[in-house]
């Protein structure tokens, strides 16, 4: 059992010395990016992270949480009442700048890499 939680850290990017997630596995897992607009202010998003990260803090100004003990567990967005926090990506942020508006289906690539 402490093995397969040992390899879970790892996986994540941290080692057991609490050292930092490199910035490769940031961008491979994504960021937590609020809608300010839908934040109330509740706090239930920071109470419930495990590491203690001020969720709220970045929401409430539109940030994205960008604090390297993130472990991306995911606790923030399941618990919101209002549905303020989700996943981005890289590769998301990529299809929103360069379609910004609606489109339909036969807009889309077939190849994600022709969005480069």
């Amino acid at each position: 059992m402490l093995s397969l939680l040992y390899m879970l850290v790892r996986t994540l990017g941290f080692t057991p010395e609490g050292q930092e997630r490199p910035e490769e596995k940031i961008e491979e897992l994504g960021r937590v990016v609020p809608d300010p607009n839908r934040c109330v202010q509740c706090g239930v998003c920071g109470f419930n992270c495990p590491v203690g990260i001020p969720v709220r803090d970045y929401a409430h100004r539109g940030l994205a949480v960008d604090d390297p003990n993130c472990i991306t567990c995911g606790n923030c967005i399941q618990v919101c009442p209002r549905g303020t926090l989700r996943w981005e990506t890289q590769t998301h942020q990529l299809i929103l700048n360069r379609f910004p508006t609606a489109i339909t289906p036969a807009e889309v690539p077939v190849n994600i890499m022709e969005l480069s």
